[in-house]
């Protein structure tokens, strides 16, 4: 059996992502806010702005966003919020 190799503009595509991404931050003892944890990448929009919403309670700022990558290359587009408090 023979394999078709792909055209190189499918190929490109196949690599692009959509990147989705949830943070935490807490104040520090001078008042700024620092990250509670590594930045988590979410499976899905409505589960991250859901655990964004259930982790607003307990930190002092949350955000979710996505944006568009190609981590192959070390590409990312501009970032869109799907959720902050803070």
């Amino acid at each position: 059996m023979r394999r078709v190799q792909q055209p190189m503009e499918q190929q490109q595509r196949s690599k692009n992502t959509t990147l989705i991404v949830l943070a935490a931050f807490k104040r520090g003892e001078d008042g700024d806010l620092r990250p509670a944890f590594e930045a988590q990448q979410m499976p899905s929009k409505d589960d991250a702005v859901a655990r964004a919403k259930l982790m607003s309670r307990g930190y002092a700022g949350v955000i979710a966003w996505k944006m568009p990558a190609n981590p192959d290359e070390g590409e990312f587009g501009e970032p869109e919020v799907l959720w902050q408090h803070g």
